[in-house]
């Protein structure tokens, strides 16, 4: 048994988590803008101007982001959830949206999900708040969990910008299909996004599985593992 299959099994990730077929080819992608294609998303939706949020520090941006009120999520959430981890982290994680737990205690992946995301970085020898910065699409947790509404993430998306800039992180983990989506600036499915070294104007960019959604999938867990070993390929230059 290697080191790797070790620590899975350790962290109750094995089998599901066991190396099954190797990811698909690598292609690299050209930046892209960073918008939000409402049309696709959310055909119906009014996009609310965004805040603006470039140039400002750390101090101005997370004073900046407690006192929103751009959108109609504050007004239904307890308080705005910022994000997590160290500033200046080689590692950024980009989930969708606070749930109930983000909501209570001010702090993204808490929960279940974030107990599971903390044995996928323990898996690939990272742990939070050390070298990883934890980050979601929208600050405010949406009604009963629901997936953001593109007029939300459009007014949202400039805070997590900000932050990119200020981090500026080596690499990206996109984990589900909207911060996926909301990164690259273009709706698709989120298998045909996984297995491909996307770009972030010029950060490497991996897509894979919200840990939410590995909770009620188990068995995506070893898809899962294959985009992590992807993204520590990436990190180190040989993807």
């Amino acid at each position: 048994m290697d080191r790797s299959e070790a620590v899975l099994r350790e962290l109750k990730l094995y089998p599901q988590w066991g190396r099954r077929n190797q990811p698909a080819p690598v292609v690299a992608e050209q930046c892209v803008p960073i918008t939000v294609e409402v049309e696709a998303i959310a055909p119906a939706a009014v996009v609310v101007p965004a805040p603006q949020a470039d140039k400002l520090n750390w101090p101005e941006l997370k004073q900046r982001v407690r006192d929103c009120t751009a959108c109609k999520l504050r007004a239904g959430c307890t308080q705005t959830v910022f994000g997590v981890g160290d500033e200046q982290a080689e590692w950024l994680f980009v989930g969708e949206g606070p749930g109930a737990d983000e909501d209570t205690q001010g702090e993204p992946f808490v929960g279940q999900a974030g107990k599971l995301l903390d044995n996928m970085l323990l898996a690939i020898k990272l742990k939070r708040g050390k070298n990883v910065y934890i980050a979601n699409i929208v600050k405010c947790r949406p009604p009963n969990n629901r997936t953001p509404q593109a007029d939300e993430i459009a007014t949202c998306l400039p805070y997590l910008q900000r932050q990119i800039e200020l981090i500026k992180p080596k690499l990206i983990v996109a984990l589900g299909k909207t911060a996926a989506t909301a990164l690259l600036g273009r709706d698709a499915v989120l298998g045909s996004l996984r297995g491909t070294l996307h770009d972030y104007c010029g950060i490497p960019l991996v897509v894979t599985y919200h840990p939410a959604y590995l909770l009620r999938s188990p068995l995506e867990k070893a898809k899962a593992w294959q985009d992590l070993c992807l993204a520590m390929r990436a990190r180190h230059g040989e993807a």
